[in-house]
């Protein structure tokens, strides 16, 4: 019982702290983790550390150490070691996306997937090219960039802005919470104990036959709420295509605008494909395992991705060039700091026993029932307090005792993903989201209610139907 009151001070605390005192989230989670650091028995020290000893993570002195340490030291300690496993890639991820942006290669692929598909499929095009995008841009940085792009198109055909401004959530923000490395699908691997090339093949498959259901949720949706284009969209949408028309002979190709995403994405896959294979065969492997294992490992498939990027840097502004990379930097420490302390807060909780709880808890849960469990978890403090990765981060540290166990009848990237469904509904007042989306788009707040909250509820709802489906019929399991 004790563990659970420490979780229910832990989440009242999050929410107080954010929702009451509009505490930065980085600072919340470290609160957070500290509560419950400061308030966990020595028994479950003890626990926790004979645990970690008999699996060969500690050695008889060093869990010694570790009982008698302060709260404030695990807390730090268990900072450091996210950021070290987690800070690469964000900052690597963040010189790409923005190089991505600033040198017009993010345009270069969204007009590739309209000529692919043509105008009658241009809301398919929009998610798409959204959700490609999505998996090394940070999701408000899709929408800006999309938003005139919808607003072109509704000026064109002269209906469906919505359906438009939808298609772009139905890739870009699937994306943002399924697909590494994104900072609370890469989190949420780490906590829960999923290998990154796993939670990224996964979310990949997953995202992409979410985002067909959501779009489809998106043309309901559209249906039944008609949003005029506000006065201004008009003129600055028709002055940014004739801006992209003057420059496109200046823009990447398209083989270079993908390089970036694709060959990290293709060497992370490899990288853990070779590595299953390996494990699962009786016959000795030669030294190129190694030399894959290397060049594979996700830190290098994105320094090279980030190298890659470096191509397009002569298509940057000449003003923004010295600068670029320092500022893209400087957004991605921040995402850092916030993930870093989520994975303090989520090692606190293991600490204090919340894996064995959870265990006990999953003897009266029924298979697959674990993941609309892990997704309601989710859904209610991402409802609460507004942010999707703080959702994530603080359900993962939750649920995480089913996946250590090691008794679910699926593989545990599926609880992933379910807590990633999770992070979509409901989005509303509280999530910063909703209002980038509504003053981007021109929106009221009562319209944002009712287009942009029902297709977060659409979205999440159909991401956890396509996980448990895919984990009934593909569970891969033991």
């Amino acid at each position: 019982m004790h563990v659970w009151w420490l979780v229910a001070i832990a989440v009242v605390a999050v929410l107080t702290a954010i929702l009451i005192f509009r505490l930065h989230a980085f600072l919340t989670l470290l609160l957070a983790g500290w509560l419950v650091g400061l308030l966990t028995l020595p028994a479950a020290l003890q626990d926790y550390a004979a645990n970690e000893v008999a699996k060969g993570k500690m050695t008889s002195q060093q869990a010694d150490a570790f009982v008698q340490s302060s709260a404030a030291d695990r807390l730090v300690h268990a900072f450091g070691e996210t950021a070290g496993k987690v800070g690469v890639l964000i900052a690597l991820a963040g010189v790409i996306g923005s190089l991505l942006m600033a040198s017009g290669a993010a345009s270069v692929i969204v007009d590739a997937m309209l000529r692919l598909t043509g105008p009658k499929r241009a809301p398919e095009a929009m998610a798409a090219s959204s959700f490609v995008l999505g998996v090394p841009v940070f999701f408000d940085t899709v929408f800006y960039l999309m938003v005139p792009l919808a607003q072109s198109l509704r000026r064109k055909v002269g209906k469906d802005y919505v359906l438009f401004l939808l298609a772009i959530l139905a890739g870009g923000s699937i994306a943002h919470s399924l697909v590494p490395p994104t900072p609370g699908p890469l989190q949420v691997a780490e906590i829960i104990g999923v290998d990154v090339g796993t939670m990224l093949l996964a979310g990949l498959g997953i995202g992409s036959v979410t985002s067909v259901l959501s779009l489809a949720a998106a043309r309901t949706i559209n249906r039944f709420v008609e949003i005029p284009l506000p006065e201004t969209a008009a003129t600055e949408s028709q002055d940014a295509e004739q801006a992209l028309g003057e420059t496109a002979s200046g823009r990447p190709s398209l083989v270079l605008a993908l390089l970036p995403i694709v060959v990290p994405v293709v060497l992370i896959a490899t990288g853990s494909t070779v590595a299953y294979l390996a494990q699962s065969s009786s016959s000795p492997t030669g030294g190129w395992v190694k030399v894959v294992d290397n060049l594979c490992d996700k830190n290098v498939a994105l320094a090279i991705g980030c190298a890659l990027s470096f191509l397009l840097m002569r298509y940057c502004d000449p003003k923004e060039k010295n600068k670029l990379v320092a500022t893209s930097l400087a957004a991605a420490g921040s995402i850092i700091l916030i993930t870093a302390a989520g994975g303090a807060f989520g090692a606190m909780l293991r600490q204090a026993g919340i894996a064995g709880a959870v265990a006990g808890l999953a003897e009266g849960v029924p298979g697959l029932m674990i993941l609309p469990l892990a997704f309601i978890v989710t859904v209610a403090i991402r409802t609460l307090q507004g942010s999707a990765t703080v959702a994530m981060i603080t359900a993962a540290g939750v649920m995480q005792g089913f996946a250590a166990d090691g008794t679910l009848p699926f593989h545990p990237v599926y609880l992933a993903m379910a807590i990633g469904a999770g992070s979509k509904p409901v989005s509303w007042m509280t999530d910063s989201a909703f209002w980038v989306i509504t003053r981007m788009s021109g929106m009221t707040e009562a319209q944002g209610l009712k287009v942009i909250s029902p297709m977060s509820t659409a979205m999440g709802l159909a991401a956890l139907l396509v996980t448990v489906s895919f984990a009934y019929f593909l569970p891969m399991a033991g």
